[in-house]
């Protein structure tokens, strides 16, 4: 996986050709391991962020009950460059879940892991030990590498998902719209700016060498992400087709929390009470019951009695990782609170 941003040296890919039928077979996914590395990176360097500072701010903290699985991957995700093409696998379906990206990354041949870390160790000068270890024995570290992940999902990502979700949806809705309306070359040219759809070929404007198609598989996967900005990331690993992911539309939003209640909190309060639909609109972002119980005035005790319910009820999730526990709105909820949205 490279980063567009022009001080990645090396990634040959500035133009892409596409033939009538890699045309058709291009299509959209959501894929959540394009939003562990991105997120991760961004939190790696501890730089404010303009759009992701409010996520940050919560997650940072957070950080050190990942204990040895933070230090993997760190060491597979540095904080520029290069990050192995397996960690990416290319999404089988629109919408592939996190369990399915890990069983695929899982299953890499031990061949393809080892180049990809010997590429990453030549780049980088040498390999931590823990990516020795992979190296040395890829079955078993990538069975690690998966519960890294996992356990790194639940602390940074999981909680915030439906938002994030919400985002990346809602941007492969309007390029469907747009591909109905006016075609492939719209779509193309109105990702990014450093994209340009010419003739046969899609143009990246940093990059001056060609970009052959090689053994990639047909088509092209297009992944919109809410981290990856602000610039794109490119992948080629046989035999899967290229990906770019770019930053969706809407992300500037994301983390926004509206000063007034939300539309539908009155009418949840008389379906559900008015303290567990006080719980629900406090849960504009994640938290803890200690902090919920601060914000609200309500006893610990209750409020996680209040949860529980909302939990049975799939209104909200709970996501542990060490000593945190979290609660999150799921989708279904942020559909009551905002009707029509």
């Amino acid at each position: 996986m490279r980063e567009s941003d022009g001080t990645v040296e090396g990634w040959a890919l500035a133009e892409l050709l596409f033939t009538a039928g890699d045309l058709a077979r291009m299509r959209f996914a959501v894929a959540p391991m394009w939003e562990v590395g991105p997120s991760l990176r961004l939190l790696r360097s501890g730089l404010p962020h303009a759009v992701h500072d409010p996520w940050a701010e919560q997650v940072r903290p957070r950080l050190t009950a990942l204990g040895p699985a933070f230090g993997l991957l760190a060491e597979l995700v540095p904080p520029t460059g290069y990050v192995p093409d397996f960690v990416n696998p290319a999404p089988a379906g629109p919408a592939p879940t996190l369990s399915e990206e890990l069983a695929a990354i899982r299953a890499t041949p031990a061949g393809q892991v080892r180049r990809d870390l010997d590429r990453l160790a030549a780049e980088r000068g040498a390999l931590g030990p823990r990516l020795r270890a992979l190296h040395a024995d890829p079955e078993a570290g990538l069975a690690r590498l998966a519960e890294a992940v996992e356990a790194y999902w639940e602390l940074a990502l999981a909680p915030y998902w439906a938002r994030i979700r919400a985002v990346l949806d809602a941007d492969v809705l309007h390029r469907a719209r747009q591909a109905a309306e006016h075609g492939a070359e719209r779509v193309l040219n109105d990702l990014h700016a450093e994209l340009r759809w010419a003739g046969d070929a899609l143009r990246l404007s940093r990059r001056s060498r060609p970009m052959p198609r090689g053994t990639a598989g047909p088509g092209l996967l297009l992944i919109p992400s809410a981290f990856t900005g602000p610039g794109l990331y490119t992948l080629i690993a046989p035999p899967g087709p290229p990906q770019l992911a770019y930053p969706a539309r809407g992300i500037g939003g994301l983390w926004h929390t509206a000063a007034t209640p939300a539309p539908g909190s009155a009418a949840l309060a008389a379906v559900l009470g008015r303290s567990r639909a006080l719980l629900l609109a406090e849960l504009a972002a994640p938290a803890s019951t200690t902090e919920l119980a601060r914000r609200t005035g309500l006893s610990p005790s209750a409020v996680s009695q209040y949860l529980t319910a909302l939990r049975d009820a799939r209104l909200v999730s709970a996501h542990r990782v060490g000593r945190w526990v979290l609660y999150a709105r799921t989708a279904t909820a942020e559909a009551l609170l905002n009707p029509g949205s």
